[in-house]
């Protein structure tokens, strides 16, 4: 109960900081990382650890799910080259670098420990890559690549993981097997994520009617494809992100309006809770981990740290250069077909943050290797993965915005963007409301249509920014703005009435609740109608 109550207030804590730093616009993986690092150094808290298998479990099916749910499977698709390239190859590529630089720089390390420390340090977290980046004006299509090579990536390095982990555990390890393995086991996960997909998708649309069930059904979607998979000895990594696409891609024809509203408030506030319990669990257990690792000399573990952080950065430049240059030097139609800015490029070298799923990839090693023999070097190892973890959200993560500004990249603006999906939409709507309303009565047919023409002649009287692209100066518009911010304003009107009513017993508990919720939905759509830079 003592541990439970640490765990909560630490919560408290760290729900505090995230919101301080969502406030003044600083990235929350820093924040967390930081947390745990300030967390091992508070006394008299105790040691915390879940059982490695649980670890897994419960932290990876969610966490990913939730990654792919807000990937764009259109993105994904127009994206898949350098995607591939990134999430495989230079995932494999970086596992092998940092275990020929642990495996000589470290005595202790056997190959296959160097190799499941290069393999969980691997890929780059798709929460880290999307919250340092987020705001930055980058160009969608690099936000694409960079979020694509997040999501695929855990899993082509989580696989390379399992094999790690097999050699030493098992002690044999055939590479041609293990890559014929890789292949089958990528495959059969993939096929068992559309399937189950398929069969959640069948089930949301033809039996659930309400929201809750439905939201329910969606936190227990992730669990089912990874636990199947793995039953099957697929990779459930690949069957929660197959299952994550299938739906999402779906979600505006199996969800209910009040359903897809329901779900993305509960995955936001789950994801919040495991991305920070994940850094209290190595805060708390980090203290224990110096311990297991005070015969080293402080500065042999900070040289090996320093060393595998730094390796981890540099390969990615080593792996990016060739992997963006050699497909555009070989192929003509993607000359023609992408644009190409070396800035963009370099700032996809400095984007491999690693975070959440290093680090429960490294707490889910294994305590013993039998019942005798205890696992080698295991805190060594997250030590080492803390270092990288800690390196590349800090260092990388702090000074990318400043790397943006020296490279003097133009911000991109999708207001241009967003302005003519509104413009395509009200119209179209305009025209169907002519073409099959028009036997209605006069004055109802005006009240309808008079909503849309609104809508339609405010964005005519737009002032846009001038480049719908990107490129060259934007001018500041403000698109709906004011007229959006005198109705919110009377909404608090309206709010305010009905809150002295309530507060005077005037009003009915119940008819207080539905008016509240109806004043509450209107200012969350004024809110998303709001065009910010």
């Amino acid at each position: 109960m003592e541990n439970i109550t640490v765990i909560i207030m630490l919560l408290f804590g760290v729900a505090f900081l995230s919101l301080v730093s969502k406030k003044y616009n600083f990235p929350i993986p820093i924040v967390l990382v930081l947390c745990g690092v300030v967390i091992s150094i508070i006394p008299g808290l105790p040691v915390i650890a879940l059982s490695p298998e649980v670890v897994f479990i419960v932290f990876l099916p969610p966490l990913l799910y939730h990654a792919a749910w807000y990937t764009s499977w259109a993105d994904f698709k127009q994206t898949i080259r350098p995607i591939t390239l990134a999430a495989v190859g230079l995932v494999l590529f970086t596992t092998v670098a940092v275990a020929i630089a642990a495996h000589m720089l470290i005595d202790d390390i056997s190959w296959p420990l160097a190799f499941l420390l290069g393999a969980i340090v691997s890929p780059p977290d798709a929460v880290s890559a999307t919250s340092i980046t987020k705001g930055l004006g980058l160009h969608p299509r690099l936000i694409a690549i960079l979020e694509g090579e997040s999501l695929v990536n855990d899993a082509s390095g989580l696989v390379a993981y399992k094999y790690a982990l097999t050699a030493i555990t098992a002690g044999n390890f055939v590479l041609w097997q293990a890559g014929l393995n890789f292949v089958v086991m990528s495959v059969l996960g993939i096929v068992i994520g559309l399937g189950v997909g398929y069969v959640m998708s069948f089930i949301h649309k033809r039996f659930v009617c309400d929201e809750v069930i439905e939201a329910t059904l969606t936190l227990l979607t992730p669990f089912a494809s990874y636990l199947i998979a793995e039953h099957f000895e697929a990779s459930g990594v690949l069957a929660v992100v197959a299952t994550g696409l299938f739906l999402s891609a779906r979600s505006g024809t199996i969800f209910t309006h009040e359903s897809r509203m329901t779900t993305g408030t509960i995955w936001s506030v789950l994801t919040n809770i495991l991305n920070g319990l994940i850094f209290i669990l190595i805060g708390l257990q980090l203290r224990q981990i110096i311990l297991g690792i005070e015969h080293y000399s402080g500065w042999s573990l900070f040289v090996w740290g320093a060393s595998v952080s730094l390796v981890v950065i540099l390969v990615r430049f080593l792996w990016v250069i060739p992997a963006t240059l050699l497909p555009r030097y070989i192929s003509k139609k993607i000359r023609l077909q992408e644009e190409f800015d070396f800035r963009n490029m370099i700032v996809f070298g400095w984007s491999g943050m690693r975070g959440v799923v290093s680090m429960a990839a490294a707490l889910a090693l294994p305590l013993m290797m039998n019942k005798t023999e205890v696992f080698p070097l295991r805190n060594l190892i997250i030590y080492l993965v803390f270092c990288v973890i800690l390196s590349t959200l800090v260092i990388q993560g702090l000074t990318l915005p400043w790397l943006i500004k020296k490279l003097k990249i133009e911000k991109y603006s999708i207001l241009a963007e967003e302005y003519e999906i509104r413009n395509i939409i009200v119209s179209q709507t305009i025209t169907h409301i002519e073409d099959n309303f028009s036997l209605l009565n006069d004055d109802l047919l005006h009240n309808i249509k008079s909503k849309y023409e609104v809508k339609f002649n405010r964005l005519q009287k737009t002032e846009l920014p001038a480049n719908f692209f990107g490129k060259g100066n934007l001018v500041g518009g403000e698109i709906f703005n004011d007229f959006t911010k005198i109705q919110i304003d009377l909404l608090n009107v309206e709010r305010d009435k009905l809150e002295s009513m309530h507060k005077s017993g005037s009003v009915n508990e119940e008819i207080f609740r539905k008016i509240e919720k109806e004043l509450d939905l209107e200012e969350t759509r004024l809110w998303m109608e709001m065009y910010e830079e």
